[in-house]
């Protein structure tokens, strides 16, 4: 007899369902979710289960009700978007599968449509292929391993504002980590790189964490490697109005862009790209006697995660995909142009690729984020001075509602 958690039915599939997307009256107050946490932290390992729906019906006030909504009509403080319902249909099929795509016999087809993807991919950023990975961080962990054995590096050059990721994957490759201070608004100094290009790969950033800024691709080429990472701002050259604001991208070694930033999917979806695939995956390659083909880079089993990307992709098509840039980026310029109406406040810089700083010089970050609500806004902290933090990642954002935050809590 077949094992029911392992064949569900429609109404078992159903029940889940509707929790996923139940309305707002529906919801579960703070107390509740407290009250369920507390049972769970001062518990143990339970010997007899209770089954799935019971469980689903547990854990839903603290799984669903517990997290952000990052697609809220007030949602505008990080590089966490929400996510199409088409990619949870198929997060859902992965999920259901398990496929691994280190072997092709058990996910014959998941294989094809992660090169079909790259395929898609690669020709707006100049590069000639790559693989997915977990996101950036593996990404510039992964070009940097092929610039030390293709290219014979050993330092990297990154500015100050560099992705913390750099650092680490210096820091395990054993390489030398210079950091390059940064212009006022966060690009890195060009005028400060050194002509020491001979042994150095060059990380330029696009898209820092804080600022938002783009690095100036002048340099490109004139060091051993060259490895952009675009983990934000990178989809900018899906748009034909804001593509050329990375011009010269293609010019690059290696780039990386984080799917689950501007490109909409769920954690984790990285795209990793090189100039000369061929000879990356040969340094990138390893065999062994279990295996039908070469593991190409950082991680050995991996899943189909190609599949709710594509599926997006298909849904939008390029036209979808800018839309909604092309929408953020309008949404930034459009705050950006309230915010400098205020009295007593500071705008960090014009909007480059969707990241808004500003602050008061009459109330603090911390005052001010305080009277916002929860989830439309975050605070960094450059150069000494705090600075509220808006990030145009949410489609559904509603702008006439955060500008009224804003306007109150600065009153």
């Amino acid at each position: 007899m077949a094992d029911k958690s392992f064949h569900p039915s429609e109404a078992d599939l159903l029940h889940a369902m509707r929790l996923l997307v139940r309305d707002d009256s529906q919801h579960y107050p703070n107390q509740v979710i407290k009250h369920q946490l507390d049972i769970l932290a001062s518990g143990q390992l339970p010997e007899k289960g209770i089954g799935e729906q019971a469980t689903l019906d547990q854990l839903a006030p603290i799984v669903l009700d517990g997290a952000a909504k990052l697609g809220s009509d007030i949602a505008f403080a990080h590089m966490d978007p929400p996510t199409p319902w088409i990619t949870w249909v198929t997060h859902c099929w992965n999920a259901s599968l398990n496929q691994n795509l280190l072997h092709p016999d058990v996910s014959p087809v998941a294989g094809e449509l992660e090169r079909c993807l790259i395929n898609w991919l690669t020709p707006y950023f100049g590069m000639s292929g790559g693989h997915l990975t977990p996101g950036s961080t593996v990404s510039n962990l992964t070009a940097l391993w092929a610039a030390r054995d293709l290219s014979g590096v050993k330092r990297v050059i990154a500015s100050t504002s560099a992705h913390v990721s750099i650092a680490k994957a210096a820091h395990i490759l054993g390489l030398e980590l210079i950091s390059i201070p940064v212009k006022p608004t966060g690009q890195i100094d060009e005028s400060l790189l050194s002509e020491q290009g001979q042994n150095s790969a060059l990380v330029l950033t696009a898209g820092t964490t804080s600022e938002g800024a783009i690095d100036s691709f002048s340099s490109v080429g004139k060091f051993a490697w060259t490895h952009i990472d675009a983990a934000w701002a990178g989809p900018l050259r899906f748009s034909s109005q804001h593509a050329d604001v990375l011009a010269g991208i293609e010019q690059a070694d290696s780039v990386a862009v984080s799917a689950h930033k501007w490109m909409y999917q769920p954690k984790e979806c990285g795209v990793l790209m090189f100039k000369d695939v061929q000879s990356a995956n040969d340094v990138l390659s390893v065999n062994s006697a279990y295996l039908t083909k070469s593991n190409i880079g950082l991680l050995g089993s991996h899943g189909a995660s190609a599949i709710p990307l594509l599926a997006t992709l298909i849904a939008w098509g390029q036209d979808g995909l800018a839309h909604r840039i092309d929408l953020a980026m309008s949404n930034a310029d459009k705050l950006c142009q309230f915010l400098r109406q205020q009295e007593k406040v500071h705008v960090f810089s014009e909007n480059i690729c969707g990241v808004v700083l500003w602050r008061s010089s009459d109330k603090s970050a911390s005052h001010i984020l305080q009277a916002l609500p929860t989830g439309a806004a975050s605070k960094t902290t450059i150069n000494g001075e705090e600075w509220i933090r808006h990030v145009s990642a949410n489609p559904s954002i509603n702008l006439s509602l955060l500008q009224k935050a804003i306007a109150h809590s600065l009153s």
